[in-house]
């Protein structure tokens, strides 16, 4: 399976942020009116918000991870509120506990490397038939044969692992490491930010189950940070989706949008085009035509002078430079052409494709028949007299563009009669 972005540490950081401000307000002997209000409302409001987002996106893997999760801490809320209320428990509760650790890593992992289909109706029927199915012979164990169930449930079966600080049934370990190893490799062939928190949330998961009756409030803490970890990944991917182009990775068109309404009253704003695009993709294939956009843009992401780069769209890509005006700009803008022109372009054969990192470096540092050249063109305007909105400079641009697309491509023109003599990349070519 083919990924967008390597691994990243960056993923995990908020859900680890979760799971550690979780695990330290666990931990206190006892909250607050206020927090005790919040916690206990809170994971019913994340479900909430949680499923609506993936009704919203279609996300019918995340909606299940929650429903599981919002289920084990419903059934074992229950158990818990009786036994902070009157310091006994109900008869079915350890049976119900027991249950809820070996059933919830279980549904968990399953629905959290299960791949999303393109047809969401059947897919949330199939997902929901698979909970509706193991609810019902849970309970229907549970409620014919509860002393048989619960006696199969905590027989030790390796007694070299019998710990102390391994308070669950040993059953439930390995289920959670067969989860675990899943969830990881689910990430390392696609990381993705949803896919981290996954990982996080059972680990959170792992360290509520053994504190839901030892430490006030600890379910209710536990549980709202591990669903708002879930409900957080699914707010970032649509982030993502919205105003970060997935093939290249710079900021997408959206953000580019927002970013033209906070760019004050001095501003430059450049089009660059990738030149031959369509015979790019006509002579080689659209792969090799991704090849060349992500190259582009790893170029057009090192553009110095305070310039930023975004996708505007197919193969042409905007440079904004807030607070600079077009001299200071046309350098650092010729230095970006340059070094599109000066990178030689190493075609992929996926076939053929070195296994080892250091082969596949000096393969492409090698002089090969499969390189091709790749150059840009690019149009530059600064907001001043009659281009007054960032809608008219972009205008420009793009008629500076087209300038430089007359005098032959793989060039830089400044729009206007007064920049008409800084043309710095016509000797270059």
């Amino acid at each position: 399976m083919s990924r967008t972005v390597p691994p990243r540490f960056s993923h995990f950081l908020a859900p680890l942020a979760l799971l550690l401000g979780g695990e330290v307000i666990a931990r206190q002997v006892s909250l607050n009116e206020f927090f005790t209000s919040l916690y206990n409302v809170l994971p019913t409001v994340l479900l909430l918000l949680g499923g609506a987002l993936c009704m919203m996106y279609g996300r019918i893997r995340e909606l299940f991870l929650l429903l599981c999760v919002y289920l084990a801490y419903f059934l074992l809320d229950i158990h818990a509120d009786h036994y902070r209320a009157h310091g006994t428990l109900l008869d079915d509760a350890a049976l119900t506990f027991h249950l809820c650790s070996l059933l919830l890593p279980l549904l968990y992992g399953l629905y959290g490397v299960w791949r999303e289909r393109s047809h969401l109706a059947q897919d949330g029927l199939a997902r929901a038939a698979v909970l509706f199915a193991v609810g019902v012979v849970a309970v229907a164990l549970a409620k014919r044969f509860p002393e048989a169930l619960h006696a199969w449930l905590v027989v030790i079966r390796w007694p070299a692992l019998k710990a102390d600080w391994l308070p669950l049934i040993q059953l439930a370990y390995p289920v959670f490491l067969v989860a675990l190893v899943l969830l990881i490799v689910q990430y390392l062939r696609q990381p993705r930010p949803s896919h981290a928190a996954q990982i996080i949330a059972l680990l959170g998961i792992l360290l509520m189950l053994p504190q839901t009756f030892s430490r006030y409030a600890a379910l209710n803490i536990l549980s709202s940070h591990v669903l708002l970890m879930l409900v957080t990944a699914i707010a970032h991917e649509a982030y993502l989706m919205a105003f970060r182009d997935e093939l290249t990775g710079l900021p997408a068109r959206r953000a580019l949008n927002e970013r033209l309404q906070r760019l004050g009253r001095q501003y430059v704003l450049a089009m660059a085009d990738v030149d031959h695009f369509k015979r790019f993709n006509d002579t080689y294939g659209h792969d090799v035509g991704d090849q060349v956009l992500k190259m582009v843009a790893s170029r057009l992401r090192k553009i110095g002078g305070g310039g930023r780069a975004y996708r505007y769209g197919g193969e042409e890509f905007t440079l904004v430079f807030p607070g600079h005006s077009i001299e200071e700009c046309l350098p650092h803008l010729d230095a970006v052409r340059q070094s599109v022109e000066a990178y030689a372009l190493q075609l992929r054969d996926a076939d053929n494709r070195p296994k080892d990192d250091r082969r596949g470096r000096m393969a492409r540092g090698a002089v090969s028949a499969n390189q091709v050249s790749v150059t840009i063109s690019i149009g530059v305007a600064e907001r001043q007299g009659e281009q007054r909105s960032p809608e008219e400079v972009i205008k420009a641009a793009d008629q500076a563009l087209y300038s430089a697309k007359k005098a032959g491509r793989n060039c830089l023109r400044a729009h206007g009669s007064g920049h008409g003599a800084v043309r710095m990349a016509e000797h270059s070519r």
